[in-house]
């Protein structure tokens, strides 16, 4: 006599989902520090630093306001990285 066999493969589990693309907080930080006018250094990857106020940014730069020096538009790719002055 042969039973007959139920299929006894594990309940099938939901995959997690991808984390989000996008999760704001990059943008919510550069909005913060553009309302209240914080200056900021940014030290760019070639180790050069460049101290002022970030006025706007978009996807792939930031414009840079600094007092007695040209404002500058800062691509991104070269940023290391950046602290409250």
């Amino acid at each position: 006599m042969n039973p007959r066999r139920t299929n006894t493969t594990t309940p099938t589990t939901q995959k997690k989902s991808a984390p989000p693309d996008q999760t704001n907080a990059e943008n919510f930080y550069y909005m913060k520090q553009m309302q209240s006018k914080t200056p900021m250094v940014i030290v760019l990857k070639d180790g050069e630093s460049i101290e002022g106020i970030i006025e706007w940014y978009d996807k792939t730069c930031l414009k840079v306001n600094r007092e007695g020096a040209p404002n500058l538009l800062v691509f991104k790719p070269n940023i290391k990285y950046m602290y409250k002055a």
